[in-house]
């Protein structure tokens, strides 16, 4: 077979055309070729959205929707603060944007509480 396809997230030699898809009977993962990689994991929900389930990436502006406590401190982050550069990262308790907010600093936010600006 000279069409045969491994897959990309097992690289398993067992993946099969479904049609327009590929499948993979390993890992159950299936997949268009013709599609980039990155929009593939938005789409398979892994990429990180914001409130309104925009995808988001590295270096985009958000506003933050409603006022958030800053924990362990007495600030809060005002609702309609605009945070510019964000960094999508694998943080701790869902805190997946690291951002620095003007007045406050060096801080990590959730992407359900942003929006694309």
């Amino acid at each position: 077979m000279d069409d045969q396809i491994n897959c990309p997230q097992c690289n398993s030699e067992n993946a099969y055309n479904d049609g327009s898809l590929w499948n993979c009977p390993d890992c159950g993962h299936e997949w268009n070729p013709d599609t980039p990689a990155a929009a593939t994991d938005v789409e398979a929900g892994q990429g990180v959205r914001d409130a309104n389930g925009n995808p988001l990436a590295d270096g985009d502006s958000v506003t933050v929707i409603k006022d958030l406590k800053v924990k362990g401190s007495s600030l809060v982050v005002k609702g309609g603060t605009k945070v510019k550069n964000i960094r999508l990262v694998d943080g701790a308790d869902g805190h997946n944007i690291a951002c620095k907010i003007d007045g406050i600093g060096a801080m990590n936010l959730k992407s359900e509480f942003v929006k694309k600006a």
